[in-house]
Parts: C-alpha cells; sequence; structure tokens
C-alpha cells in the first residue's frame, strides 16, 4: 500500500512560481506545489492533496524566512484553509505582477518554443475594490461566501476586500436557501444586481442548477466602454475589472488597423466590444463578422450595435460557424478572438490560418491556452509580432494577456 504525504508537515525551500497560483518546491525527490509561499522563501508545508504520484499539494503555514516581496495580506479570510478567492494577497502587488510576468514568460518558452521578455501593466484603481462579477456560495448554514480552494467548502465572510464597493452589502449579513448561489453584478452606474440561483435538484439521474431569481436591480446591467452605452444581461459576460474593457478595446483598436472596406472576424464575440471598434474601422463599405455561442449575447449585441449595419451576427459554436459559406468563401482581412479560458483550440486556430488574415488579435485571460495556440499558429506560418499583458485581476493569479500575430514573410 501506497503511503500518502497528506497532512503532514514538511520544510522546504521554495521555488519558481507556477502557473495557478502556487510556487514550486522539491522534497524527498517529489515536487510539491506550494500555495501560500513566495520564491526564495523558507516555509514549513502542511500537505493538503497527495494522491501518491510524483507531485503533491500543500499550503506554507510557517514563514521561516520571508521573502522582502511579502506583505500581510489585507483580507481576514485569507490564508491557508479559507477562502480560495485569492492567491497573492500576502504578496506586494508590483512582485504579484511580476509573478504573472514570470508565468506567462514561463508559459511561452514551454509550449510555444519563444523567449520573450514580459511586462504585466497595472490598470487604475488599485488593487483592491475592483471586482464588479462574482459568484457567492452559500454554505449549509445559510451564510454566503466563496470556496475553499480546490474544496467545495464555503468559508463565510462579511466583506471582500477585492470587490468593488457595494456589491456585497445586501449579500453578506443574512442568511439564504442553503447550498444556493448568488450571482453579484455592480454595473458602471454603481447599480447592484443580484440573482439568487436555487440549490441544485436532480433530473435524470443528474444534477442541474436549480430555478433563478432575481432579487435585487433590473436584470439588465449598463456598462460603458468603447464610447458607448451596453445593456446586457447582468449575469452575462463583461469584464470584471471596470477599466479593462475599455483598455483592450483600444489595443484591440490598434492592432487590428483595419482599413475602409475591409473584412473583419469577432470570434467569442461576446455583445461586440471589439465589433464595435473593428466597425468604426472598416466603415459602412466593410464588414464585421461576430461569431458567439451564447443566443443571449447575440441578443443583446444586436440592440446595442444597431446602428452599425456593417456588423452580421453568427450565433454558434465557433468552430462549427467557421466551417459554413459565409466564412469559406469571403476571407478576412484582420481576425479578432476572445475565446474562453481553455483557448482557442487547434481546429479553430487551423481554421483562422487557412484564412490568411493579415493580422489576428488575440486576447487571452489563460497564458498556458495562449501559448499552445500561438504555437499552433505557428505550424501554419504565423509569427508572435506583439505582447501586452494586463493585470485585470489583482491579487489572484489571472492575467489578461493580447498578442498580435501575423504570418511570416
Amino acid at each position: 500500500m501506497t503511503t500518502t504525504w497528506e497532512q503532514r508537515l514538511i520544510e522546504v525551500e521554495v521555488g519558481a512560481v507556477a502557473h495557478g497560483g502556487h510556487c514550486v518546491a522539491r522534497h524527498e525527490g517529489r515536487v510539491v506545489f506550494v500555495r501560500h509561499a513566495l520564491p526564495g522563501e523558507r516555509v514549513r508545508v502542511r500537505i493538503t492533496e497527495d494522491a501518491g504520484g510524483s507531485f503533491c499539494r500543500g499550503d506554507a503555514v510557517e514563514v521561516l524566512q520571508a521573502s522582502p516581496d511579502r506583505v500581510e495580506p489585507p483580507c481576514p479570510f485569507s490564508g491557508p484553509g479559507r477562502c480560495g478567492g485569492c492567491d497573492w494577497q500576502h504578496a506586494s502587488w508590483q512582485a504579484q505582477r511580476e509573478l504573472k510576468a514570470a508565468v506567462i514568460g514561463e508559459q511561452l518558452h514551454r509550449l510555444a518554443k519563444l523567449d520573450r521578455e514580459v511586462v504585466v501593466e497595472e490598470l487604475p484603481g488599485g488593487p483592491e475594490e475592483w471586482r464588479t462579477r462574482m459568484r457567492v456560495a452559500v454554505g449549509p448554514d445559510g451564510r454566503a461566501g466563496f470556496r475553499a480552494h480546490r474544496s467545495h467548502r464555503v468559508v463565510a465572510v462579511d466583506h471582500c476586500v477585492i470587490a468593488a464597493p457595494g456589491a456585497l452589502d445586501d449579500v453578506t449579513g443574512r442568511t439564504w436557501p442553503p447550498k444556493a448561489e448568488l450571482v453579484v453584478t455592480r454595473d458602471a452606474g454603481g447599480q447592484v444586481h443580484l440573482t439568487e440561483i436555487g440549490p441544485p435538484v436532480v433530473r435524470r439521474g443528474r444534477p442541474v442548477p436549480g430555478p433563478a431569481r432575481l432579487r435585487q436591480g433590473s436584470g439588465t446591467a449598463t456598462e460603458l466602454a468603447a464610447h458607448r452605452a451596453w445593456n446586457l444581461r447582468a449575469d452575462g459576460f463583461w469584464q470584471v475589472h471596470p477599466a479593462a474593457a475599455d483598455t483592450l478595446a483600444a489595443v484591440v483598436r490598434d492592432w487590428a488597423d483595419c482599413r475602409p472596406g475591409d473584412r473583419a472576424w469577432d470570434l467569442y464575440g461576446g455583445v461586440g466590444l471589439f465589433a464595435s471598434v473593428l466597425a468604426e474601422q472598416v466603415g459602412p463599405d466593410g464588414s464585421v463578422a461576430v461569431v458567439e455561442s451564447s443566443s443571449r449575447a447575440v441578443e443583446d449585441g444586436r440592440l446595442t450595435l444597431s446602428d452599425l449595419p456593417q456588423v452580421s451576427w453568427h450565433a454558434g459554436r465557433t468552430e462549427a460557424v467557421l466551417e459554413t459559406p459565409d466564412f469559406t468563401d469571403l476571407p478576412p482581412d484582420v481576425v479578432v478572438l476572445d475565446p474562453p479560458r481553455a483557448g482557442a483550440g487547434r481546429a479553430v486556430v487551423t481554421a483562422i490560418a487557412r484564412s490568411r488574415p493579415a493580422r489576428v488579435v488575440y486576447v487571452a485571460c489563460d497564458p498556458a491556452a495562449l501559448a499552445r495556440d500561438i504555437a499552433t499558429f505557428a505550424d501554419h506560418g504565423y509569427e508572435l509580432a506583439q505582447l501586452r499583458a494586463f493585470d485585470a485581476f489583482p491579487m489572484t493569479h489571472h492575467v489578461e494577456c493580447v498578442a498580435l500575430l501575423r504570418p511570416l514573410r
């Protein structure tokens, strides 16, 4: 029988940061992924997960030799065994950005065989009070909170240091139906929209989310970006940092550089934030084709961009839509894509490369997925021309990147 290290206390020297909000250490020939530590520290680690393979996971429960980048976490709910929403509250904000830059560089080197100096740029507003959208869990006792890291256990909270001001005022300090979930959105006008999703129910032998009930607000959020107001469902996709949408739209505008009359694709286009920028550039004689799998987002986008007839909407999975004649017969000059965390994948990248656009602007929320897709683009004759990264998720390990790819000459 294999003996695991779970709950064992070990002492390690902490090595480099790794993707996912932890650092790498080694002990007795095994890799240990350590949370709540920083590179160069010496810490005592309690092993929290061990499946008996070449690696295990643990929390730094005591710091024996601290990094100069270590700070006191501003949140009382942060730390080993507590709220899993943040990864780097124990690091200075500058150090957080440096850690994220190191992760992006490592992923590009390992997965795309590229060596590139990366700088993660800060967004306005500081590392606290930025998150405008969140899902809040409800524990068996009816108290609202967030789940512990890699766990279903709910850690009850009375506030959140990264939540936008006022977002949780009507959520904490009261009880909710046990095991429900709450979707909270604070829009650009300061209106808080709160939807309660009931506890899971079993249908045909499978658990599915319970019924949703709007508890506060209109359910339609108003956001401001790219010189227009956006009205969308409050629980729909929008950037969670208040400065992120405008920042990313500005980079897309610069790098897409469409000319009047050009054809552009906006893949995984949501409600059309980037499509609005592209439409301004291509003008009335050009075209922008938006592909989005959410029919609700397409509906919201059509209403918001009804003044731009050069924008067409295509609801469906991106890889399927790109195989239709509207796309195979009309190659684009420019492609913008903003895929989910898993990335675009080989089928979509291949379809884009086959159409031979002059520029591809790739917006990514996961550096590993971005690096994998950049490698696939390279297989089809595209090179990484420029890269910018933004700390759109302070205190967490998440980071937003924008890459410009061009065909090799």
